[in-house]
């Protein structure tokens, strides 16, 4: 008899009538450094595909949730302990993605203000953060059909920015207007008139909400800019729209 989570499976119930198939997760964690939108890739260490840069992931265990597992992998194959964004993105199961059996993935779309020390798990020959646009325009050879879920990470990524709060996913606790403004930059390809920004978030109250302090004095000197925190409205949306050539280049 067969054992679920929930107890036995039905009498005369036979698993071994139906295809069988193995489940994956794989994690796109995205973080901005140096103005560039980044995804943090690992280097497989066994077959299939070694030496192939791919998406942080494994298998599912038989007693996990899917969250779970995607947790458990983004812990073992980057060290990232916690992602304060870490969303189901969509399943991937074409027939022949994996080599070695029928495999479904689940996706996951994870976004961090920084990434910190970087450690591959015991199963990689290494990790490293890559910029996006270096990984989807064919640089970097992707393992299985991980550039087509990477593709639908960042679509789904720029989509967010403007519907919800993604943003201050971004950025840390407090931030500056021109670190958010670099955000937006970075995810949609374009370059925002700093003026225009700044009105569209002091328009309504709520956006942003000012901390009384200033960040630390840049190498150039000058004044330091002004720190802010998130207001209440970012759980609703964003208040910038995402400019129409933005939109026309991502469906390209």
């Amino acid at each position: 008899m067969t054992l679920t989570r929930h107890g036995r499976a039905p009498a005369g119930y036979d698993p071994s009538a139906f295809p069988s198939f193995a489940v994956t997760v794989d994690v796109v964690v995205l973080t901005i450094e140096g103005g560039r939108l980044q995804v943090l890739l690992v280097q497989r260490g066994l077959e299939p595909f070694q030496g192939s840069w791919a998406l942080p992931g494994g298998f599912k265990r038989p007693y996990e949730t899917l969250d779970e597992a995607a947790a458990r992998e983004l812990r073992e194959e980057t060290s990232i302990q916690d992602a304060p964004t870490l969303r189901q993105l969509g399943a991937y199961g074409d027939p022949g993605r994996d080599p070695r059996m029928n495999v479904v993935t689940v996706a996951y779309l994870a976004v961090v203000r920084e990434v910190g020390e970087i450690v591959a798990g015991s199963d990689a020959a290494g990790a490293a953060l890559v910029s996006v646009a270096e990984a989807l325009d064919g640089a970097l050879e992707l393992a299985f059909d991980h550039g087509r879920i990477l593709a639908d990470a960042v679509e789904r990524a720029r989509v967010d920015l403007e519907q919800t709060g993604l943003a201050i996913s971004f950025v840390g606790t407090t931030f500056t207007l021109a670190e958010l403004r670099a955000v937006y930059e970075a995810v949609w390809g374009v370059t925002l008139d700093p003026a225009n920004f700044r009105r569209a978030l002091i328009a309504e109250d709520g956006w942003i909400v000012p901390t009384g302090k200033r960040a630390q004095p840049g190498p150039a000197g000058g004044k330091p800019a002004e720190l802010y925190k998130a207001g209440r409205s970012w759980a609703y949306g964003s208040p910038i729209r995402r400019p129409r050539r933005a939109r026309e280049k991502g469906a390209r």
